[in-house]
């Protein structure tokens, strides 16, 4: 069994950066695949951003280019760099690791979830 944490959210204006982090409970995170999420309120998850098997970046085409995903398996932790935040970026963003696709309903294990709210 993984947890999952996320912690970074908050509250931020249109062109700032946040740094969003996921803490995994379990050694184990370091064989499993990762990926980050965003869910928009009375919607569904949609994919942000993961990291293929060989470790390369894969990102939705409204976030290329402003965020950069990056794990570090010694601490067992997984990152999203988010810059040039925009108002269309708010939504609660959730960790996630089990598999190699974009498609969320494909993950094993999730976070709780942190807001991120941006300010236009």
């Amino acid at each position: 069994q993984v947890t999952l944490v996320e912690t970074g959210g908050g509250l931020v204006q249109a062109g700032d950066s946040l740094r969003l982090s996921c803490a995994a409970t379990s050694e184990t995170f370091s064989s499993l695949s990762v990926a980050w999420f965003r869910q928009a309120p009375g919607k569904s998850h949609k994919f942000v951003a993961r990291l293929t098997v060989d470790g390369t970046p894969v990102y939705a085409d409204s976030v290329q280019g402003r965020f950069t995903i990056s794990r570090d398996n010694a601490k067992n932790t997984l990152d999203l760099q988010m810059n040039d935040l925009k108002p269309e970026d708010t939504a609660a963003y959730y960790c996630a690791a089990g598999a190699y696709v974009s498609d969320p309903a494909a993950y094993v294990y999730w976070g709780q979830g942190t807001q991120v709210t941006v300010s236009s």
